[in-house]
């Protein structure tokens, strides 16, 4: 494991990290990054330590969002195969009948 060097509101910080994580942490400390430049720009959050619990926050919150939308959207795909399925059972079932009269 070795050291890298990201930036975080011109703040250097070494993290230690896999070679094949890298991209990962740079994406992420951009991402970061972007999200406190935005809160402190909003001038509504003063000092770098609540600048940078609100972007965890922030963060967090969108994640939740995401990760929320993405299991309505794998309920309603659960939804959609159950009623396909049913369909399906339905024809067979009047096909069997069909077969044995």
């Amino acid at each position: 494991m070795a050291q890298e060097k990201i930036t975080i509101l011109d703040k250097e910080y070494l993290v230690a990290c896999e070679p094949d994580e890298r991209p990962a942490l740079h994406e992420s400390a951009r991402m970061v990054d972007n999200k406190m430049r935005e809160i402190r720009a909003s001038g509504k959050t003063i000092g770098t330590e609540r600048v940078a619990v609100m972007a965890a926050l922030n963060i967090a919150h969108e994640l939740l969002e995401e990760m929320s939308g993405e299991q309505a959207h794998d309920q309603s795909l659960k939804t959609r195969i159950k009623l396909m399925q049913d369909k399906i059972d339905s024809i067979l079932s009047d096909e069997d009948r069909q077969l044995t009269l």
